[in-house]
C-alpha cells in the first residue's frame, strides 16, 4: 500500500468526555459532535479552535511501555486514533470520524505555563508536545471502532498563514475585498504556505490587535499578513496595534517593501506598516490596495521562507 493511502485512514480507538478543564476526562461509548461546538457535554466545548484534542494511540502505548499505567483521558485527550500518523497533518487538515462527523486540524500542541492536575497525576503529558486540536465542522456521532479518514491533508511542512484585511467599508460589506484573496493566491502560487484562515476587520486599533494575538499566541500560525490601515487616514491604525503586540521589529522587511514600491510610485513613502515577531509568529503590514499589497508581499515573499524557519527555532543556515 501507498504511504500516503496508509496514513490517510485508522481507526477511532476511544472517546472520553469530561465536564472540568484541565482533569482527566472518561472514556464513553458514544459521543455526539456538535458543529462549531465540539462534543456535547464536554468542557472544551464552545465557539473557539480548541474543540476537540487528538492524540496518537502509539504515543500513549510508548509511555505504557516505559511502566506507566495510563488510562484512556489520562492527559485530557477527547480521542485516541490508531494508524494515521498524525505528526504528518497540518493545519486545515480534515478528518471525518464515522459517518458524516467531521473536524478540521485548528492547532498543532499547546503552551502549558503551570503543571495542571494531568500532569501532577502522570508526572508527564504529552499533550503539550504531539497532541492535536481540531474544530468541529459537521456533527455526527462517534463511537470506538469508527473508521477516521484523512479527507484533506495539509502537511505539517507548510507554514502557515492568516491573512486579515482591515478595512471599515469591507467589514461592514460595502465594498469588495480585492486585496485579501490576491495575497493568499500569491502565498499560495509559493508553494510554501497554507492559508489557514482570511477574514475582514474593521479599523479599530483594539479589534486588530486582540487578532494578533489571538493567532500568534499558541495557535501553531507562522504568519499574519494584515492588508490595509497603513496609510494617514484618521482611521488608519494597523500599525499602531501592531506595535502594541509585536516583541521584536523586522524593519529590513519593511524598509524592503518601501524601497520595492518607491521605484513605482512616490506614494509608497507615505506607508506606515511595520514588521515584527510575537513568540515564534511573525507580523507584517501590507497596503490596502491589492496592487499595492501584493507589489509589497512580492518584494519580500523569498525570504519568508527562511525567516520563518528561524522563528520556529529550526537551525537554518
Amino acid at each position: 500500500m501507498d504511504p500516503e493511502e496508509t496514513m490517510m485512514q485508522g481507526v477511532l480507538e476511544y472517546v472520553c468526555v469530561g465536564a472540568t478543564k484541565g482533569q482527566r476526562k472518561h472514556p464513553t461509548d458514544c459521543a455526539s459532535l456538535v458543529a462549531d461546538h465540539g462534543i456535547e457535554g464536554d468542557a472544551h466545548a464552545g465557539r473557539w479552535h480548541r474543540q476537540i484534542s487528538l492524540l496518537d494511540i502509539a504515543d500513549i502505548e510508548a509511555m505504557q511501555q516505559s511502566g506507566l499505567t495510563i488510562a484512556p483521558g489520562a492527559f485530557g485527550e477527547n480521542t485516541a486514533l490508531r494508524g494515521i500518523r498524525l505528526t504528518e497533518l497540518g493545519m486545515g487538515s480534515r478528518l471525518r470520524i464515522g459517518e458524516t462527523a467531521e473536524i478540521k486540524v485548528s492547532q498543532i500542541g499547546k503552551q502549558c505555563h503551570t503543571p495542571c492536575a494531568i500532569y501532577e497525576k502522570a508526572g508527564d503529558c504529552i499533550m503539550p508536545r504531539v497532541g492535536l486540536f481540531a474544530e468541529v465542522t459537521w456533527g455526527g456521532q462517534i463511537r470506538p471502532g469508527d473508521r477516521v479518514v484523512v479527507v484533506e491533508h495539509v502537511p505539517r511542512s507548510l507554514f502557515q498563514a492568516v491573512v486579515l484585511t482591515i478595512s471599515d467599508r469591507c467589514s461592514r460589506g460595502e465594498a469588495e475585498d480585492t486585496a485579501g484573496p490576491a495575497v493568499e493566491n500569491l502565498l499560495g502560487e509559493t508553494g510554501r504556505f497554507h492559508v489557514y484562515r482570511r477574514k475582514i476587520l474593521p479599523d479599530e486599533r483594539d479589534t486588530i490587535a486582540n487578532h494578533l494575538r489571538h493567532y500568534s499566541d499558541g495557535h501553531s500560525i507562522d504568519l499574519v499578513l494584515t492588508v490595509g490601515g497603513t496609510g494617514f487616514s484618521p482611521r488608519d491604525a494597523t500599525p499602531e496595534a501592531t506595535r502594541s503586540v509585536v516583541e521584536r521589529l523586522a524593519p529590513g522587511l519593511d524598509e524592503a517593501m518601501r524601497s520595492a514600491s518607491l521605484a513605482k510610485t512616490a506614494h509608497a513613502m507615505l506607508s506606515r506598516g511595520v514588521s515584527g515577531i510575537r513568540g515564534t509568529t511573525l507580523i507584517v503590514n501590507l497596503p490596502g490596495s491589492q496592487k499595492a499589497a501584493t507589489e509589497n508581499l512580492s518584494a519580500i515573499v523569498s525570504a519568508l521562507p527562511h525567516a520563518l524557519e528561524k522563528t520556529r527555532g529550526n537551525p537554518v543556515p
